[in-house]
């Protein structure tokens, strides 16, 4: 007794224990309207009626199908075509009204006529008139509707056949003539004749019969006599599961159903993942296998807390209902957990670094001796946008492979000079004695203590004070001290002089004025032809405009 409202756990109860009692055959079977017993072993989806269908009791009816009259109609019309093409009647000698203004038949409009469009049509010539065609309504069933050959005439394809058989007759004539020439001609020349003369094949056919045994393919074999493709069971590099192991104690081979469930190669050291064939229990978790149990096992709990879900009577609403508890138990997973991390904190801890970073991934590469990858990917290398392995300059080796003092150069001659021309191995031992030669330097000059610029102008002073002393002794001679040298016989600017500051002074401003009349005026002579002091050299070289100085031009706005 079938019941369309909400039932109760003990009611629930009940009737699972009625159909248990059932299936064992403790209990008599349902029985429908018609007196006739239910199996029950069949599905309660297939028992059960739809809602809208439903009568209260249990039946099949709504499983079979109901035959009315309409229907035992269009299936009676089930070979039933329109005649395409057919014409009735003989052709209208006068144009008549409402007709095709093309062609001039009754049974179609002018934009749905299939004739030539003509220059002038029949309604204006009257001329050439079509006959009406044959308009049939075939009210096609529901079989009729879906069957690809309703109308299809097999005598089109009988009068095809006919052509092709001419055709070929007709060339097996040609071929035969031109074959017949060819052997009076070579019998003419005095050469020998062909034994056998195959006229039942021609060149197309000898090309295809040519790449015809090169076309087979795994599991089937072309024979280019018989032009049949013979197809196998197995391909022949395909190796029986039997043969995978021979040992005794390996899995087990069930020869009435051809399987083997375990893994043959469960005892070797072979890796389960590398093997192509693990068992056939190996293909019951892979693909969507998994998936597929998973919502099953999703249903089936949902059926016992009493919720409508059934995996095989409605595939499509457990599969929603599946997804959105997926759905659900994430967002309530990741609630859970930023609550956790906004209470706490560590979010930046959670954060994964970039795989460039960690230059270490799990991509495993397998090589030969020879260098070339026998398993695995090899990891692409990183191009760069500027050049690479150009040698220059009779260089072996490429700039920026050797570092020295903090500097680049080359490897193969220890040189730091970009551009420069290779020098080898003499190049090395040069660098390498300026290098010890410049250490010894630096340790001489790290052992002398460092001067201030006051203490070393300082003691040149001093030195200056006492070489002028002995110079008052002694005869005017050439020496690098400017009070010894005659003013005659040095040159301006030469060597170190005491200024005086007065006539610093005045030359100061005697070159202001002159650089001012030349702004204004012609430049004239700029010494006048006179003798040049210290002093006037000095305020030259004080106020002179250097056009190289990037603080030429510098005005502080604050003075």
């Amino acid at each position: 007794m079938q019941s369309t409202g909400k039932l109760s756990k003990e009611e629930f109860q009940r009737r699972q224990d009625l159909e248990a009692a059932r299936k064992a055959g403790t209990a008599p079977p349902a029985v429908d309207e018609d007196g006739n017993e239910i199996n029950p072993h069949i599905p309660q989806y297939i028992v059960q009626a739809p809602w809208y269908i439903d009568s209260g009791i249990p039946t099949l009816k709504h499983q079979k199908v109901s035959y009315s009259a309409s229907s035992s109609s269009s299936s009676s019309k089930l070979n039933d075509w329109y005649a395409r093409g057919a014409r009735a009647g003989p052709a209208a000698t006068k144009f008549r009204k409402g007709a095709c203004e093309n062609c001039g038949a009754m049974s179609h409009k002018t934009k749905e006529c299939m004739e030539r469009p003509r220059k002038k049509g029949a309604k204006w010539t009257g001329e050439d008139i079509m006959a009406d065609e044959v308009v049939g309504s075939v009210d096609l069933g529901f079989e009729a509707k879906r069957d690809r050959w309703n109308g299809y005439d097999t005598n089109e394809y009988t009068q095809q056949l006919k052509e092709w058989e001419m055709v070929e007759a007709q060339r097996k004539k040609i071929k035969a003539k031109k074959l017949d020439e060819e052997l009076k001609a070579r019998a003419a020349r005095g050469e020998e004749m062909l034994a056998e003369v195959d006229t039942s094949s021609d060149e197309d056919d000898a090309d295809e019969d040519k790449y015809a045994d090169a076309a087979d393919m795994a599991g089937q074999h072309v024979d280019t006599k018989s032009r049949q493709t013979v197809r196998n069971l197995r391909i022949r590099e395909d190796v029986p599961k039997y043969l995978r192991n021979l040992d005794l104690n390996s899995a087990h081979y069930d020869p009435k159903t051809r399987s083997m469930r375990e893994n043959p190669y469960k005892d070797s050291k072979k890796n389960p993942d590398e093997v192509d064939y693990a068992g056939d229990a190996a293909f019951r978790f892979s693909g969507d296998a998994s998936k597929v149990t998973e919502t099953m096992l999703f249903a089936m709990r949902a059926a016992e807390r009493g919720n409508d879900v059934h995996a095989h009577a409605n595939p499509s609403q457990a599969e929603f209902a599946y997804r959105e508890h997926l759905k659900k138990r994430d967002e309530v997973k990741d609630k859970k957990k930023s609550s956790i991390l906004e209470r706490y904190g560590g979010e930046e801890h959670l954060s994964k670094p970039p795989p460039e970073l960690l230059q270490q991934t799990e991509d495993y590469v397998e090589y030969s001796r020879t260098g070339r990858v026998i398993k695995g990917a090899e990891r692409v290398k990183a191009r760069s946008k500027y050049a690479e392995d150009q040698l220059h300059n009779n260089h072996t080796s490429v700039w920026g492979s050797y570092w020295r003092d903090g500097s680049w150069g080359y490897a193969c001659c220890h040189n730091t000079v970009y551009n420069s021309y290779c020098t080898g191995e003499a190049g090395k031992e040069a660098n390498a004695a300026a290098a010890m030669f410049g250490m010894s330097a630096a340790a001489s000059a790290q052992a002398e203590p460092v001067k201030s610029l006051a203490e070393q102008h300082a003691e040149r002073l001093a030195e200056d004070k006492k070489k002028g002393k002995k110079g008052a002794d002694k005869k005017p001679t050439s020496s690098s001290n400017n009070s010894t040298v005659p003013a005659h016989k040095r040159k301006l600017g030469e060597l170190d002089v005491q200024l005086s500051s007065e006539k610093l002074a005045e030359a100061l401003e005697r070159e202001k004025k002159r650089q001012k009349s030349e702004k204004d005026g012609p430049a004239g002579n700029r010494w006048d032809a006179k003798e040049v002091t210290e002093e006037e050299l000095e305020a030259h070289r004080m106020l002179r405009t250097r056009r190289d100085d990037p603080m030429a031009n510098f005005k502080d706005g604050d003075v």
